[in-house]
């Protein structure tokens, strides 16, 4: 048994990263949880200390202030803990990507491994992205 199978073996613990964002796609991410979509029914389980996530869900982007605090959960995070950027602002900064604090190495910050891109980003999108993610740890 490879450690994804180990790792997969139960269900995937996530945590929020709201780093500098607009906050649409935190209301995004919240309304994950709501009944109508119901994100625990794939296994997926939204938690409130970085220690125990298997997946960090980063939305914003990474201004000169959060870096050294991102930077910092990621490490506390166990190993392996996987990053999905969610929203337009990872990617490509959206309406901050001029921000004269924009940090402008974002990957050196920490290393993203999924982007679901989108301003906001709807939960059907997160819903499959992350699903995706999982299909690939699984083989």
């Amino acid at each position: 048994m490879g450690w994804y199978n180990k790792r997969l073996a139960k269900s995937i613990w996530v945590f929020h990263v709201s780093a500098s964002p607009c906050n649409n796609c935190d209301i995004e991410i919240l309304d994950l949880l709501t009944p109508a979509y119901d994100l625990e029914r794939f296994g997926i389980k939204l938690v409130g200390s970085v220690r125990h996530a298997d997946v960090l869900l980063v939305s914003g982007i990474i201004n000169q202030k959060v870096a050294p605090k991102v930077k910092k959960l990621y490490e506390q995070a166990p190993k392996p803990c996987f990053v999905v950027g969610i929203g337009t602002c990872p990617s490509s900064g959206c309406c901050f990507k001029d921000s004269y604090n924009k940090t402008e190495k974002f990957q050196e910050v920490i290393p993203i491994d999924l982007y679901i891109p989108g301003c906001p980003p709807k939960p059907e999108n997160m819903i499959e992205g992350i699903m995706k993610l999982v299909e690939v740890l699984n083989g």
